[in-house]
């Protein structure tokens, strides 16, 4: 198992957003990390794109037995169908905005 570790952040007076996150072994130890600057996105957004580049990155590198854990509730809940989303949600897959 590996687990992954990812953060979204927005600062509102930049109108910019970024995400990262850190996957690391069964014993803890340290296997590969990431970050990217992703420019307009919301609080939310940014929480996405982090789980989401995680996830990708994670997938590339053969690590599929994978345990997730974010800090927003929000996404959370969402992933696990606790809460929905009513009207359109941006493509991340396309690009988004």
């Amino acid at each position: 198992w590996v687990k992954l570790n990812c953060d979204g952040a927005y600062k509102d007076s930049l109108e910019l957003a970024g995400c990262g996150g850190l996957m690391r072994d069964s014993d803890g130890r340290w296997l590969t990390g990431y970050s990217r600057k992703i420019g307009t996105w919301d609080a939310l957004d940014a929480e996405m794109w982090g789980m989401y580049l995680g996830m990708k990155i994670a997938w590339r590198q053969g690590f599929h037995h994978l345990q997730v854990e974010s800090d927003s509730k929000m996404l959370v809940d969402m992933i696990t169908g606790k809460v929905r989303i009513n009207g359109a949600c941006q493509s991340y897959l396309a690009g988004g905005k």
